[in-house]
């Protein structure tokens, strides 16, 4: 699948709970599948700000537009907080290896942790148009950062929801069911977006519990092509020999159990072309 530089109109842009919902005129994009993103250039021209923002692509109509979730932390997706409907951004998507979807119908779950819930209803569907069983975990810190509840409650057999202050569902984090509903449904596969720690937890517990983990990394993505090599991170290959992979390209997806997650922003010593000590 070929990715498309474009000038994209936007269509709306709205607030939906803490995020703002983004839908881009998008002609050219055909086809996207679930983990798939879009590297948006912020700041307009000669704003200074030459880095692209990376966001999960959350739903497509093919032929005709794309739809991003984000929070405007920092300056560049505040930038684009202060756009409107009928501004022109760039835009290149879509972007990234996706999901692997299973061949044959299988008890499956889905993990997200805040706005990695943007892309997951494709992903339910896709699921479920195979014959899969879908249970959903979606976490959050509070109930406000929640995203995608009803959406997805309209998709999976199941949804369950985690906050780690109580405000809705159970107390605590998505790690903390995702063990019993594995056993309890003797789920095979399980697919995760969020933040970094959630995702190194909810591999460990997908493995503890004889469940196969596919997670989309949240790493900075400067470019979306794999030049820039901002986005690396240590992954254990099939050959078993460690590699600092690119996010951008050899992921944002990647088997839970081959990503080395302690030694994530770290360059192990063990890895391939890894400097050596006394070597130059």
């Amino acid at each position: 699948m070929t990715a498309k530089q474009m000038k994209c109109t936007i269509r709306s842009i709205a607030p939906v709970g803490n995020y703002l919902h983004l839908v881009l005129d998008a002609p050219e994009v055909t086809e996207v599948q679930p983990g798939h993103f879009a590297a948006v250039a912020v700041g307009g021209v000669g704003g200074g700000m030459l880095l692209r923002r990376a966001f999960s692509i959350h739903k497509s109509i093919p032929g005709d537009s794309i739809e991003i979730i984000f929070a405007p932390h920092g300056q560049g997706t505040q930038w684009l907080a202060t756009q409107g409907a009928g501004d022109v951004i760039d835009v290149i998507a879509p972007l990234g290896k996706p999901f692997v979807l299973p061949r044959q119908p299988i008890p499956c779950v889905i993990v997200a942790g805040g706005y990695g819930a943007a892309p997951m209803e494709i992903l339910a569907r896709e699921l479920r148009i195979r014959g899969c069983r879908v249970d959903v975990v979606l976490g959050a810190a509070t109930q406000e950062k929640l995203f995608g509840v009803l959406d997805l409650k309209g998709v999976a057999d199941s949804v369950i929801v985690t906050t780690d202050d109580g405000t809705s569902g159970v107390r605590g984090r998505v790690t903390d069911v995702l063990g019993e509903l594995i056993q309890k449904n003797n789920s095979q596969a399980v697919y995760a977006c969020g933040p970094m720690p959630m995702l190194q937890a909810v591999a460990k517990v997908s493995q503890d519990n004889g469940a196969f983990s596919q997670c989309a990394v949240e790493e900075s993505m400067a470019c979306g092509i794999g030049v820039c090599m901002t986005c690396v991170l240590p992954v254990i290959g099939d050959d078993g020999v460690t590699r600092m992979s690119r996010s951008c390209v050899d992921g944002p997806v990647f088997r839970g159990d081959r990503v080395r997650w302690d030694d994530v922003n770290t360059v192990p010593s063990d890895a391939f072309g890894a400097p050596r000590p006394g070597g130059h």
